[in-house]
Order: C-alpha cells, then structure tokens, then sequence
C-alpha cells in the first residue's frame, strides 16, 4: 500500500471511495463525497491524501482548516476519511491518519479536531478537551490533539464546505 498526496486522476475515485464507504451508515447524511469536492473548490483542502494499492485508491483522508474563537491560528479538521468496504479492518484509515497528521506536525500545525468514534481516535491521541468547544455535537464525540505544547480552547466552526452552521 502507497499512502501519497491525492491528484487530479484521483478525484473520481476518491469520489467513489468516499460514497462507498458511508452507503447506510447511520451517522451518515451521505453528502460526505460533496464536502470534499467543495473544501477542494473553496480551496480549503489543505491536506488530501489517497491509499492506493495495484493501482487503485483504496482509502483517502481530507484535512481543512477550521477556526477557533477566540483566535488560535494552525489547526485543522480531519474528516471526511474514507476506506473502500472490502479494504476496511486492514489498518488503511490508521496509516492515512497517522501519515496525515505526521505531514501536519511537520508543518508546524498546532493540533486537529474532529468529531467521530471515541474508540477508534482515542488510539491516535485524539481526545475530548473540555476546553474546545463544538456547539451542536456530543461532547465525547468532538476531539481534539495538540500537535505542539499547547492545547487552543474556545468554540471550533468547521469550514462552511461541512454544511454544519
């Protein structure tokens, strides 16, 4: 498996992928191949990268920016990450989260948000930071990693590409 930046050949298949993936499931209003393509048109699509194996894109994971109120510059949202139904269970999503938020720490990102299965994140770091805020969400569902010293506190909003406010 090759965990690479996402091109422009890709986009149907990311597309493809990312439908896939969410078909039925119950957290899912199924625009999640829409939020990518308008974080990419709003050129908010800081960081999309795709696993691909004998050629084909198995998995892809998307980072945008998001903002934090009051002001706390550098982090960022991950979601949506999708893997192919067939592929799902044999570590892709981890390797693209772990390649991800490797690539941001190297960019000098604060931290990263999301909102999503305590279960799984909770392995990567992620954890609910009582002072970050995302109104409207669950809070053991919205969680956060540092990727430096300090933790940002205040309300998130995730770019308008996620239809959330």
């Amino acid at each position: 498996m090759i965990i690479r930046p996402e091109r422009d050949d890709d986009r149907s298949a990311i597309g493809a992928v990312t439908a896939a993936a969410f078909a039925g499931h119950p957290h899912s209003d199924q625009t999640e191949p829409l939020i990518i393509e308008r974080l990419r048109a709003g050129g908010a699509l800081s960081l999309s990268l795709v696993a691909e194996e004998a050629g084909e894109v198995i998995g892809h994971v998307a980072f945008s920016p998001v903002t934090v109120t009051p002001a706390a510059a550098g982090w960022y949202g991950l979601g949506p990450i999708s893997v192919r139904p067939d592929m799902q269970g044999r570590g892709v999503g981890s390797a693209l989260i772990r390649r991800g938020l490797d690539m941001l720490r190297g960019s000098g990102a604060a931290g990263c948000v999301l909102v999503g299965e305590p279960g799984y994140y909770q392995k990567f770091g992620f954890r609910n930071e009582p002072a970050l805020a995302f109104p409207g969400c669950a809070p053991q569902y919205f969680m956060a990693l540092a990727l430096t010293e300090a933790m940002a506190s205040g309300t998130v909003a995730f770019d308008p590409a996620f239809g959330l406010g």
